[in-house]
């Protein structure tokens, strides 16, 4: 009999109580709440900015997606270098008070240059939050758990998507985002300047209270003297290794963020130039249909992971195959309704099924990935998802709609369209990331 390895007793120490467990999962959901305020406000406010600027959809989802991302690429694999070697939950306090003032300053601005350059401060401070979350999350909650941790921290997604797009109806049917107010101080602005500015407050209180959140221990730590993070060199033979399920799980998600930043980024001027609905008929509806059927996906789908891979090997992962195969006839169906009702409908199966899929396909990949190295993988699964799904997904409908139809009016076609390529295609690169995990752990098993 073999002596038990000290990096594996390490792994054998008591879990953090769950209730410290579940109030950091709780407060970094609030976190991603916030971070996704921003981009459904923006999206929400597609039409208004794009008539008072005068600039072409192609222009609009570049704002939404290239200038976000931009300096999100650049800023997200140093400040993963530092979450692998230091305190992951001050990165993450320091990251929120940077982007909610920057999305106060979105407020500001009086071009769309400023604009732009706003924006690129917003994805500076989103850059620091989810590589650390991942982390933090996965030292403290067991493998058959952390599919339900991720898919509460997920539910973010779409409780800030809702809160932005409520939030922001209510405030566009008291104050028209086209209108001129004057406000003490700040001058003549417009009502969607308005917007930007109350939704940078809540970040500065909620930076704050990550405070409450205290850094676990590193599972996976040979001792509190050894450094937590992996040399570089073993972090690409990792990549190697198992590259395979790597590149089909990443790929795959960032497909469907393809997909649903490239829906997301358009709903509302879809709903506004198909059916005729205003800003705050779409915040009404819209908003509260992301916030129920994203939040019960995100949910729903973390629980059926969690019992899943209690029950069946790669339960995690097959968790989000079914919300995947879901997703390809209601992303293709929903803009071709004929009728306001039926595409909001659609609209709601395909957040259910979006949000189903994230617990489980993240919880994955932190299991495949040793613990110090997690915060440069989850970097690398980030810059996909920023650099395929939020900067390709809303400029490829874009395109579409200025190129191929070269009306402004058939935004849903070109939704239609591109969803039909995308979504099998994530399917596929999904399953390929199945037969890769299955590989790696047969290598391993012969090892």
């Amino acid at each position: 009999m073999t002596a038990t390895p000290a990096s594996e007793a390490a792994t054998e120490a008591p879990w953090p109580p769950a209730r410290e467990a579940w109030t950091a999962a709780i407060l970094l959901m609030l976190a991603y709440t916030l971070a996704f305020v921003d981009r459904q406000a923006l999206a929400l406010l597609v039409q208004p900015i794009k008539e008072d600027f005068g600039v072409s959809d192609t222009a609009m989802s570049l704002l939404y997606g290239l200038s976000f991302t931009l300096f999100y690429v650049l800023v997200g694999i140093p400040v993963a270098w530092v979450a692998d070697r230091s305190n992951r939950r001050n990165i993450i306090a320091a990251s929120i008070f940077i982007w909610s003032l920057a999305t106060a300053a979105c407020g500001m601005v009086r071009s769309f240059t400023g604009l732009f350059t706003a924006r690129i401060a917003v994805g500076v401070g989103e850059g620091g939050l989810s590589p650390s979350a991942y982390s933090i999350l996965a030292d403290y909650f067991p493998k058959e758990k952390l599919g339900l941790a991720m898919g509460v921290y997920n539910m973010g997604v779409y409780f800030g998507g809702a809160g932005a797009l409520i939030l922001g109806g209510l405030i566009a049917g008291a104050i028209p985002p086209n209108s001129d107010v004057l406000i003490p101080l700040l001058g003549t602005m417009k009502g969607w300047h308005i917007i930007f500015l109350l939704l940078g407050i809540p970040g500065a209180l909620l930076s704050l209270a990550m405070f409450l959140v205290r850094e676990p221990k590193r599972r996976g730590s040979v001792s509190d003297a050894q450094p937590a993070a992996a040399p570089m060199g073993h972090f690409f033979g990792q990549l190697r290794t198992h590259g395979r399920a790597y590149f089909g799980i990443i790929v795959g998600f960032s497909l469907m963020i393809f997909v649903g930043n490239g829906t997301g980024a358009w709903i509302p001027a879809f709903l506004e130039r198909s059916y005729g609905m205003n800003i705050s008929e779409i915040g009404a509806s819209y908003g509260w249909i992301v916030f129920f059927c994203g939040t019960g996906g995100a949910l729903s789908g973390g629980f059926v992971a969690s019992a899943l891979e209690k029950r069946t090997p790669y339960g995690n992962l097959k968790a989000a195959v079914i919300g995947f195969t879901a997703l390809i006839p209601l992303t293709i169906g929903f803009p071709l309704m004929p009728t306001a009702a039926l595409a909001l409908a659609g609209i709601g199966a395909m957040n259910f099924f979006a949000g189903f899929n994230f617990g489980g396909g993240l919880a994955a990949l932190q299991g495949l990935t040793p613990n110090r190295m997690r915060a440069m993988v989850s970097v690398v699964y980030m810059l996909s998802i920023n650099l395929i799904g939020s900067t390709l997904g809303p400029t490829a409908v874009a395109l579409v709609t200025d190129l191929v139809f070269g009306d402004p009016a058939r935004v849903g076609e070109s939704i239609s369209l591109v969803c039909a390529v995308a979504s099998p295609l994530a399917l596929v690169l999904l399953l390929v990331g199945m037969a890769g995990l299955k590989a790696s752990a047969r290598k391993e098993s012969v090892a």
